[in-house]
């Protein structure tokens, strides 16, 4: 049994309209969910194949961290996609640099994290003090490595370069995002 902690405004997110997220995801990952909202703490047990109980904690806390459970559940049907988080707050000193940074990676409008998700084909959620990047290993990669950019201060330009280069790479000239 594993234990995953889901901040107090996600919980609702998590159940879904009268239980249905939970549901689906307890079916498509083979586990049971034991969510206590008083704490945000989420037992998970796996009932199941256990490859895809071992996935499950990824999608509870990818949920948590902002991401759409349809988003999130994409971690279940391929097993090459993964979900990574980052930490903005080890890179900052204090409120003030964390509101700054969060700025940059989400740029004017949302542009910049907009354009780490369409240059990658990776999905990008800000919440709280993390990132979280869900996606194929090497979209995953693309994603860190220009957050890792921008929070070291790199210009946006820089930045944006390194994504049109990533996204030649991983399409040779396809567009990634065809539902776009």
């Amino acid at each position: 049994m594993q234990h995953v902690k889901v901040p107090q405004d996600r919980i609702g997110v998590l159940i879904g309209e009268g239980g249905s997220t939970l549901r689906e995801i307890e079916s498509r990952a083979e586990v049971r969910l034991d969510v206590d909202s008083e704490n945000g703490s989420v037992a998970i047990d796996s009932v199941g194949d256990p490859v895809l109980g071992m996935v499950a904690p990824d999608v509870v806390r990818a949920v948590g961290r902002g991401f759409a459970p349809e988003d999130a559940m994409a971690l279940l049907d391929d097993d090459m996609m993964m979900f990574e988080l980052i930490d903005i707050d080890r890179h900052t000193r204090n409120k003030n640099d964390m509101r700054r940074q969060k700025g940059r990676l989400i740029g004017e409008n949302g542009r910049t994290r907009e354009l780490m998700e369409e240059l990658t084909g990776a999905d990008v959620v800000i919440y709280g003090s993390t990132l979280g990047i869900i996606g194929q290993s090497e979209e995953v990669e693309a994603v860190r490595r220009a957050v890792e950019m921008i929070l070291d201060g790199a210009p946006h330009g820089a930045v944006y370069s390194f994504l049109e280069r990533k996204h030649n790479e991983l399409t040779q000239g396809f567009n990634v995002r065809q539902n776009n």
